[in-house]
């Protein structure tokens, strides 16, 4: 939650200094932000058993793809990054049933508290990662001390897209009806 709304801020921030207003987010066209809020809240939902966790994570990246997708396809910036983030996460809970977590990642991020949660109950969600794990680039192993966080490569692109798609709104300029029913065109322009 912290590292949401960490971006968030950031992403407000980069907007304000690139020249945009928060009126400019008003006209920003997100497709299918329900699909988005149901798959971040199966990634939330707590689920018994290793099977069902692991079913509710992998539908949830189903959502956001779709997410991802139509809204890459309708042109919205940013969700090109997003869209690759989502995959990259999604590919590596895939194969290794859950996202891998470094150890050394959780201590540099100041999260060893929760290496013993990880080692008694191993979740499909996350687990500690081991020697049969793979594709560990692509898993949870960049720590983020100034908010105690881990994340993963895809986790960067999501986010960076997520300031991209922000940034973007702040900046979208909408031309005023107004401006445009009294503009003059030059003398011999057809209308």
């Amino acid at each position: 939650m912290k590292l949401i709304l960490a971006t968030l801020v950031i992403a407000f921030v980069f907007g304000l200094v690139a020249g945009g207003r928060p009126s400019g987010l008003s006209a920003l066209r997100v497709r299918w932000t329900p699909a988005a809020l149901v798959g971040l809240a199966l990634q939330l939902a707590p689920a018994p058993g290793h099977t069902w966790p692991l079913v509710l994570l992998l539908v949830s990246f189903g959502l956001l793809t779709a997410f991802a997708v139509v809204n890459l396809r309708a042109r919205v910036p940013g969700f090109v990054l997003v869209l690759i983030g989502v995959v990259m996460n999604f590919t590596v809970i895939a194969v290794n049933q859950g996202m891998p977590v470094s150890r050394e990642a959780l201590v540099a991020s100041h999260q060893e508290e929760t290496l013993p949660i990880l080692l008694e109950r191993p979740g499909a969600k996350h687990h500690l990662a081991g020697p049969g794990d793979h594709l560990m680039f692509l898993g949870d192993v960049i720590p983020l001390p100034p908010v105690d966080q881990v994340v993963s490569l895809g986790d960067v692109f999501a986010y960076t897209g997520v300031v991209w798609v922000v940034v973007a709104g702040m900046r979208r300029r909408e031309t005023s009806p107004h401006v445009a029913a009294n503009h003059v065109l030059p003398a011999g322009e057809p209308a």
